[in-house]
């Protein structure tokens, strides 16, 4: 008789169906099971936040926000700003080439609208101003030679003299002198100051979109010597009147200019590219940005001085400004549709709608009065079928497709 042919290892067998199996979830497609629980106070909680994550995504996140978009913030910006008025106080006319500091015409600049005057000033000797800390003495030995105080007027030479007025005594500096409040003159300037045109002159350019726009209107019939702002029906006629400013940012116009103050002109530039470029117009907002209720800190004022010759001498008006400080500040963003953040926002959409199912299942799975039926039904307990070996030779006959069993099959039965 032949001699029977060797049966293949069992080792063999195992691998060819591993390798099956291999394939089979290569190519074979799974889905999960969907399991109805006729629950009617469920059913309006699990439809309720589906409700609310679908309409907060239609309104708020595409409406409202323009997800659908790609965005650029901070629009690249230039500001020319130019003064014209004249004004006039006790002494003397003051036109836009005095009052105007600087003269440049930056997005930065202030508007003089009261001064106090040193005149002819000289350096010399003279009393310290009683407004120093320690400035104030009964006789020389109050007084310490070659004693420079930071927030004082010069170098003390160590003697004690008369104050300007008054029986007072205060310690000698030698400096520019008179000192700024021993012989200074108030002079406002603020009476015609509420007239003073201000022509702000901005472009910008959002260069992710190579967009560009201006905020005067492109005309050559000399509209701009004739027109003054209006939101309505002159937006692209950016002169502004000083005094329109100043009551657009809620401030009484006298008060601000005998102390001084800051007041920002925001521009805002939100462009929507997805319509047409006559859509995309600015926005004027005004505001004071220096905190008017904090004593300490508000107010505006600077320093300067004019020098020339007097007698062949050194000399200087010493001058001290409260003004109107104008800021122009420029901001914007521009939005147009975009495919990828379109379709990363509605994934995000499709996906935060699954909350609601999760939040169902955990009220499902914890509170309810059948929770643990109902955690039967979801989850199925498998147990591993036992381990094939190598030693026992393979049967001739089928082997068994059963690789697991079921548990604990009694909660089915209940629901």
């Amino acid at each position: 008789m032949a001699a029977a042919e060797p049966k293949p290892p069992a080792r063999a067998d195992a691998a060819r169906l591993l390798a099956r199996g291999c394939w089979s979830a290569f190519w074979d497609y799974e889905t999960p099971k969907v399991i109805v629980v006729k629950n009617r106070r469920l059913g309006v909680v699990y439809r309720a936040v589906q409700l609310l994550i679908l309409l907060y995504f239609v309104w708020y996140v595409f409406i409202v926000q323009k997800s659908y978009q790609d965005s650029e913030t901070g629009p690249e910006s230039s500001v020319i700003t130019k003064v014209k008025g004249i004004t006039f106080s006790e002494h003397k006319v003051w036109d836009v080439e005095e009052y105007v500091k600087p003269p440049e015409g930056g997005s930065v600049f202030s508007i003089i609208t009261r001064i106090e005057v040193t005149p002819s000033q000289t350096l010399g000797t003279c009393p310290e101003s009683m407004r120093v800390s320690n400035a104030t003495c009964d006789s020389d030995k109050d007084c310490v030679a070659g004693q420079l105080d930071m927030l004082g007027n010069g170098l003390r030479t160590g003697r004690c003299v008369p104050y300007y007025q008054g029986s007072a005594k205060t310690c000698e500096v030698s400096g520019w002198c008179p000192v700024e409040d021993g012989a200074s003159v108030s002079q406002f300037l603020g009476k015609m100051a509420p007239n003073f045109t201000i022509l702000i002159k901005n472009s910008i350019h959002y260069p992710k979109f190579q967009f560009s726009k201006g905020n005067i209107e492109h005309r050559k019939d000399g509209y701009l010597k004739r027109c003054t702002f209006d939101e309505v029906s002159d937006l692209y006629c950016p002169i502004f009147k000083l005094g329109f400013i100043v009551e657009q940012a809620g401030e009484n116009f006298t008060e601000l200019a005998h102390t001084g103050g800051v007041i920002g002109v925001i521009i805002n530039w939100d462009c929507d590219l997805d319509l047409a470029a006559s859509k995309c117009n600015p926005k004027y907002s005004f505001r004071r940005l220096d905190p008017k209720h904090v004593p300490a800190s508000s107010g505006y004022n600077f320093r300067f001085a004019k020098y020339y010759k007097m007698n062949g001498s050194a000399t200087r008006t010493l001058i001290k400004a409260y003004g109107i400080r104008i800021d122009v500040i420029v901001h914007g963003q521009a939005g147009k549709f975009s495919l990828i953040p379109t379709i990363i926002n509605l994934a995000t959409a499709l996906t935060s709608i699954g909350v609601g199912s999760f939040l169902c299942d955990w009220i499902l799975l914890t509170f309810m009065n059948k929770n643990k039926v109902y955690s039967h039904k979801k989850f199925d307990k498998m147990v591993d079928p036992p381990e094939l070996t190598a030693e026992p030779e393979l049967s001739t006959s089928e082997p068994s497709r059963q690789d697991s069993t079921l548990t604990d099959p009694r909660g089915l039965a209940q629901l």
